[in-house]
């Protein structure tokens, strides 16, 4: 963006006056910098067009941007360390970290290197940021962030820099794509979190940045709803590949009683979705004895017209109340299928009965006599409910002789 400066409205005796003694004739067309002059040694002939432009225009251009009142920027009426530092901003609000990246890259000779030819006046890593009053670390980050910029043909090489030489750099926008303004980026955990980022789209630095301040990422997910459910998500993504995690996970579940009733409710009705399901699908019902049979049409009907329901549920939107009428529905209409079929209804009861026999036997068969002989647990009730039950098996057996006679 170009920025048209009105020149100043003080007259060439009061400028004169204001001027040191010493100071040099007052040139007739003043000289103007542009903080967003694309190059540094081009700054003067844009200034220069910059300055007649505005003497010719009657009305000054305004800026898109709110900004303050300009100013005249005469490099002749600011001290020379301000305008220095002016320059050096606007250098830096047009290439962003790549104005020091190249102070780097130009003067550092890290150490293995060969000092031969232009790399004799070169320091190291450590000088350097003994010079600049920082932790080498810092300067090879930038040195790093320039190698990786240069593979990719985007700046020079380091072979070809001199000390003091200015190439032209890349836009600022470009210099988070390589830099790392964090040691953790080095690490293996650092390259997992930074191949990640980039998987998903992000620059690494703001993913280095959450993984490095946890508390920050833990006042995000209690306070804000849409991060928690980002988290929830990258929890589940995370313990499908990480069998440590869904231990984790399901002791602290246990140990909540809250969470522990809120994962039995869902559980209870995913079961009872997953069994209309499997009637929809497969086109059989399991009766209340366990039995397998085909499902009648009407209750498949029913069975998809409930389903059909549940699975245009919003994601937001409770599904337990729905399940439950669904299964009590489907439930009911199994019921009465088996009641109106007779042969399936007497294999229902018959089934019924082996399962509860068998539950029984089981049961008698894991009393161990011999702890009653060789302990004192002997109590008489004991004694009063094994004759009640061999009086039950007795009346039990003489029904099935009856009826075995009577078929």
């Amino acid at each position: 963006m170009t920025i048209a400066f009105t020149p100043s409205e003080t007259s060439a005796d009061e400028r004169e006056t204001a001027a040191p003694e010493t100071a040099p004739a007052a040139i007739s067309e003043p000289e103007f910098w542009v903080p967003s002059a694309p190059e540094p040694e081009s700054a003067e002939s844009e200034e220069s067009e910059e300055s007649e432009e505005s003497e010719e225009s009657s009305e000054p251009e305004e800026s898109t941007e709110p900004q303050e009142p300009a100013e005249p920027v005469s490099a002749d009426d600011h001290d020379p360390v301000v305008v220095r530092d002016a320059q050096d901003f606007g250098i830096y609000a047009r290439t962003g970290g790549w104005a020091f990246a190249l102070k780097v890259a130009r003067s550092v000779r890290p150490g293995g290197q060969p000092a031969e030819g232009t790399a004799r006046t070169k320091v190291s890593a450590k000088a350097f940021a003994a010079l600049a009053g920082c932790s080498p670390d810092r300067v090879m980050r930038y040195y790093k962030a320039w190698d990786m910029a240069a593979d990719d043909g985007l700046v020079p090489q380091f072979e070809v820099l001199v000390p003091g030489e200015d190439v032209e750099l890349p836009d600022a926008d470009v210099w988070l794509s390589y830099y790392t303004s964090r040691n953790s980026a080095s690490s293996v955990r650092g390259q997992a979190i930074s191949a990640a980022a980039e998987a998903e789209g992000i620059r690494p630095t703001k993913a280095l940045e959450v993984a490095e301040n946890p508390t920050a990422l833990r006042a995000a997910i209690l306070a804000d709803p849409g991060t928690a459910e980002a988290a929830r998500g990258a929890l589940l993504d995370r313990m499908k590949e990480d069998p440590a995690l869904q231990t984790e996970m399901a002791r602290a579940i246990a140990r909540t009683d809250d969470l522990k009733k809120a994962v039995a409710s869902e559980t209870k009705a995913a079961d009872r979705i997953g069994y209309v399901r499997q009637i929809v699908e497969n086109g059989q019902i399991k009766t209340p004895a366990g039995q397998t049979v085909e499902a009648p049409a009407e209750l498949r009907a029913e069975a998809e017209r409930h389903l059909s329901l549940i699975d245009e549920l919003d994601d937001s939107e409770e599904a337990g109340e729905w399940a439950g009428e669904a299964y009590d529905a489907v439930k009911g209409l199994v019921a009465r299928a088996v009641e109106e079929d007779p042969a399936l209804r007497v294999q229902e009861r018959r089934t019924k009965f082996y399962n509860s026999l068998q539950k029984a036997t089981k049961v008698f068969e894991e009393l161990t006599l011999d702890e009653v002989m060789e302990e004192d647990i002997y109590e008489a009730d004991m004694l009063q409910r094994l004759e009640a039950l061999q009086e039950a098996i007795g009346t039990c057996i003489s029904a099935l002789r009856k009826a075995s006679t009577t078929s």
